[in-house]
């Protein structure tokens, strides 16, 4: 089983910034990526970015040159940089990650979300 935290998430004003947390727990052997989404009131959830194996990274373009996604393998855990913060970015941010487990078994799982709010 994998077990998935965010935090990080609070109120800022616009143009601030914050940084999100994503911590994976659990039977991981291998932990291949993990994607960042959020989801406005009244809105699907979208697709802010991803880490992927190798240091790579990925981001939706409304927030490419603001957010920036980092990792560290020992901790099993991803955070977000989020910098120049607008009212649009409030929303509950989501990270899902996609893991390949002790046993050989290839699992995805979801944390409870953080809100961010940005005020203007």
């Amino acid at each position: 089983q994998v077990q998935v935290v965010e935090s990080g998430g609070g109120l800022v004003q616009a143009g601030g910034s914050l940084r999100l947390s994503c911590a994976a727990s659990g039977s991981i052997l291998i932990l291949n990526s993990i994607t960042w989404y959020r989801q406005a009131p009244g809105k699907q959830r979208e697709f802010v970015g991803v880490s992927m194996g190798g240091g790579r990274t990925n981001y939706a373009d409304f927030v490419k040159g603001r957010f920036t996604i980092s990792r560290d393998n020992v901790k099993n855990t991803v955070y977000l940089q989020m910098n120049s913060l607008k009212p649009e970015d409030t929303a509950v941010y989501f990270c899902n990650v996609a893991a390949t487990t002790t046993d050989l078994r290839s699992v995805t799982a979801w944390g409870q979300g953080t809100q961010v709010t940005v005020s203007s």
